[in-house]
């Protein structure tokens, strides 16, 4: 297995296992009646999978072997919505510098194909990182008040919560 591959399926592990942290992370926030917050990890833990989807595709595509990863249990509890958020926004940080090291891999072994696969990928981590690090902010401001905490639920809810951070500097949608 040449190197290019075993990065690859090293990094499936990354998307399994933030999958299932958000899953578990959905759980505990549904558990506390932030049904925004909920969803929303609900919807991170599947863009996960299709993450990991895409990988294995590629993988396939190439001829070469797809190495599944044993997962561990997620941590399932938080002291708070924001220690929640402080983890979702490092295990972003973690995808993103995986994600550095298979692209200069594949740059360094010239593979193209591979670097363009993974173009999609560095600009949906730029996406994932201005995302929790949004949601952080906003967690900071609304702190203990629990009225501003479920503003951003409710915002989360009906889909508004992030639209400052998923518009172009044009105004327009990304």
């Amino acid at each position: 297995m040449n190197e290019l591959t075993k990065a690859i399926n090293n990094h499936l592990s990354c998307e399994f296992q933030s999958g299932h942290t958000y899953l578990a992370m959905s759980i505990w926030l549904r558990e506390k009646d932030l049904a925004g917050f909920s969803a929303y990890m609900q919807n991170k833990s599947q863009e996960e999978r299709g993450h990991a989807d895409r990988l294995m595709a590629y993988l396939v595509d190439c001829d070469e072997q797809v190495e599944l990863p044993s997962i561990e249990a997620p941590q399932r509890s938080w002291e708070s919505t924001q220690a929640l958020f402080d983890q979702v926004y490092e295990m972003e940080q973690a995808v993103t510098a995986s994600i550095n090291r298979i692209y200069s891999i594949a740059e360094q072994a010239g593979e193209r194909s591979a670097t363009a696969m993974l173009d999609w990928f560095v600009a949906e981590q730029l996406q994932e990182e201005a995302e929790a690090r949004f949601v952080r902010k906003r967690l900071r401001l609304a702190s203990d008040n629990s009225a501003a905490l479920l503003l951003l639920d409710q915002q989360f809810l009906d889909g508004t919560a992030l639209i400052a951070v998923k518009t172009s500097p044009d105004g327009l949608r990304k």
